[in-house]
């Protein structure tokens, strides 16, 4: 055996490997964190969802929580559900197409986020749920305008949080995650792509959540080993390749909102900048309100949940004078 055809075989041992270990941890993760919601089926999608309570709240006392990349509804219910749940409100939290477990169709650009918006929508209504206020954090920072723009029955109120509103310099994202929504994204996902996440994890964390630390306990208890499986670390992937374009169309379309609006962010985010975005989409929409907290990174709801949740509580009572109720 020559050198080269040892070292070819060495080669070929490593996405073998990966793959091995990739479908291995897949059904592990899987037994470990089972869905914790119900199931819609909204145009052969089928949706995964936490409702919890009072069904007949009405309106902004309606609170539905979009997460963003690299993520799912434990974590939005883990940062703000909770608290939210013990002020009255009716909490509705969804795994995004492709997330946790809602499936995702192949193919029709399901990454682009009014594909999102129109099946997150279509699921609110089958809920029965009207003018809530829709809090998009990160990546939904994207969708929630949409729902105002396009599916106003069920938006009454915004509340975007270190949410990404406009396109950014370069439009550049992550090497990986163009990788992964490359045409090789299968093959890579399902090999080499699960061992490398979870090594690169712990310093993508506290990237995020800086200058705070990551809470105790933070990626078990928001189900975080959830988005190292092969299907979702893919369509992750996509929806951040999926996002320059989108908001470059989108922005334009800002003004046209005319519902409360509160925009939150933090001064020190190094993942989405406030400068750019937050400041920017405040000052597209009529009558938003502005809050920038200092020394605060991307996670204002774990940073500064108190604030974070008084806010909602005033854009609550906002939404309900201009419906004409109480808030």
């Amino acid at each position: 055996m020559t050198a080269l055809t040892l070292l070819a075989g060495l080669l070929a041992l490593v996405p073998a490997a990966g793959a091995l270990f990739t479908a291995a941890y897949a059904r592990r993760v899987a037994r470990r964190y089972p869905p914790e919601g119900a199931f819609l089926d909204v145009d052969g999608l089928r949706v995964h969802y936490l409702d919890a309570g009072p069904r007949d709240a009405e309106g902004a006392r309606t609170v539905v929580l979009l997460h963003g990349a690299s993520s799912n509804l434990a974590e939005s219910m883990l940062g703000m559900g909770k608290a939210l749940l013990e002020r009255g409100y009716r909490v509705v939290a969804f795994d995004r197409p492709g997330h946790g477990w809602t499936g995702r169709r192949r193919g029709g650009r399901m990454g682009r986020p009014d594909r999102q918006a129109a099946v997150l929508a279509a699921a609110l209504r089958r809920l029965e749920v009207r003018g809530a206020l829709i809090v998009g954090h990160s990546w939904s920072g994207s969708v929630a305008p949409l729902l105002a723009l396009d599916h106003g029955d069920v938006a009454g109120a915004l509340l975007v949080l270190a949410g990404v509103t406009h396109p950014w310099p370069g439009g550049r994202v992550a090497w990986y995650n163009h990788a992964a929504a490359s045409w090789a994204g299968w093959l890579l996902t399902r090999t080499v792509v699960t061992p490398l996440g979870l090594a690169l994890f712990p310093s993508a964390a506290a990237r995020t959540f800086a200058p705070q630390p990551v809470p105790p306990g933070f990626a078990e208890r928001a189900r975080i080993p959830l988005l190292f499986r092969p299907v979702t670390f893919q369509a992750n992937a996509e929806d951040v390749a999926a996002l320059f374009e989108a908001v470059s169309r989108q922005s334009s379309r800002y003004s046209e909102i005319r519902i409360p609006v509160t925009v939150l962010g933090g001064d020190a985010d190094e993942i989405v900048w406030t400068d750019l975005h937050s400041r920017s989409f405040a000052r597209d929409v009529p009558g938003a309100r502005l809050v920038v907290l200092p020394d605060v990174g991307h996670m204002p709801q774990y940073a500064r949940p108190d604030l974070v949740i008084a806010e909602i509580e005033a854009l609550a009572a906002r939404a309900g004078r201009a419906a004409g109720r109480p808030g």
